[in-house]
């Protein structure tokens, strides 16, 4: 394949980096490692009281012209999560992350801000018909879960194809000894539920501590939670971690707990595997369980405190259980690479 002028298009809300960042960022590098020229377009996501800011937004993304650059023709787009799809350029591939979800499966739950007010339900609308229209314009739309892919078909009945990513970590985590922690490693926000794992802490007979690696806006809650269920002493707050401790945390670890609200993908499950270590999660945890099988590549179980409790101590008491949990989700994982991801998306 001669090498292509490929724009990939994301989405930045200011001071937050999350998964999909991680995605952009391992996706240009493999464009280039493939030798196309390849470049991110980021415009800022914000959101208020007026919903009506993010359909500007959505209009941003529409009148941005990169068909051509300085006169030299961009072969293709590749569009991640909402509103940079809204952007139009007759090679548009879509490998979508996650719709505004808030107008979507949260619309109606605490984790929306969207109201029953009559303002909030046409900005929904509106946002589901911009959806359904550049969503459609699309070549391809590829999406990065199963359950992402399923979302699209519920709401906006257009049918894409899932395409796993790496982490960006891939071929840097590795197995180590499985050590007298557990470990979370993503954003402290609400959605996450990593309050239910320090819930589950005093639950724990084993001498199991518990590492968070990570940051966000629910980190003081977090710090006052563990001190309230008097389990402080037990947990480490170890903020944004370098690619070196994060290699570090994964490999000692003896297990990885991820159980957010009916996730997208997950990249911890991912990583936790390419280190060998089992996944602690629930059943609603969405796309993580298209990786995490019960007594297979980790232990899931109800959202409670006392059950996801049950399944640390097991793993805490048993190494060998954790070796082979975790071995087999290394195995999971392996074909999930960056030269089937460029292969795919690439026109």
């Amino acid at each position: 394949m001669p090498p292509k002028r490929v724009l990939v298009c994301a989405v930045q809300v200011p001071f937050t980096r999350g998964g999909a960042e991680l995605l952009v960022d391992g996706l240009v590098r493999a464009l280039q490692e493939h030798g196309h020229l390849a470049e991110v377009v980021r415009l800022p996501f914000t959101w208020g009281p007026d919903k009506r800011e993010i359909i500007k937004g959505c209009l941003a993304w529409r009148l941005l012209e990169i068909t051509r650059i300085n006169g030299s023709a961009v072969d293709q787009v590749i569009c991640t999560k909402f509103p940079s799809y809204v952007v139009r350029h007759p090679r548009k591939v879509v490998w979508l992350v996650h719709q505004h979800r808030q107008a979507y499966d949260w619309y109606g739950t605490s984790y929306s801000d969207f109201t029953y007010r009559e303002e909030d339900r046409e900005v929904r609308q509106i946002i589901q018909r911009i959806d359904r229209r550049c969503l459609g314009e699309a070549r391809r739309i590829f999406t990065i879960s199963q359950n992402v892919s399923r979302r699209l078909a519920h709401y906006n009945g257009l049918r894409s194809t899932p395409l796993y990513p790496p982490s960006l970590y891939r071929d840097r985590l590795h197995p180590g000894p499985y050590g007298d922690y557990v470990l979370y490693m993503g954003r402290l926000d609400r959605a996450k539920r990593v309050d239910l794992l320090l819930e589950a802490l005093p639950y724990v007979t084993a001498r199991l501590r518990c590492v968070i690696a990570g940051y966000g806006p629910e980190r003081k809650d977090l710090e006052t939670l563990a001190h309230r269920l008097g389990v402080a002493g037990r947990v480490t707050f170890a903020g944004y971690v370098e690619e070196a401790e994060l290699v570090s945390l994964y490999a000692g670890a003896r297990a990885v707990y991820y159980a957010p609200v009916d996730e997208d993908y997950g990249f911890a499950t991912i990583e936790a595997f390419h280190a060998a270590k089992p996944v602690v999660t629930t059943a609603d945890a969405g796309g993580v369980l298209e990786f995490v099988e019960h007594g297979v590549t980790g232990l899931v179980s109800a959202p409670s405190p006392e059950e996801i409790a049950a399944n640390l101590d097991r793993l805490a008491s048993d190494e060998g259980l954790a070796r082979r949990l975790g071995e087999a989700g290394s195995l999971r994982v392996a074909r999930i690479t960056w030269d089937e991801v460029v292969r795919r998306l690439l026109l």
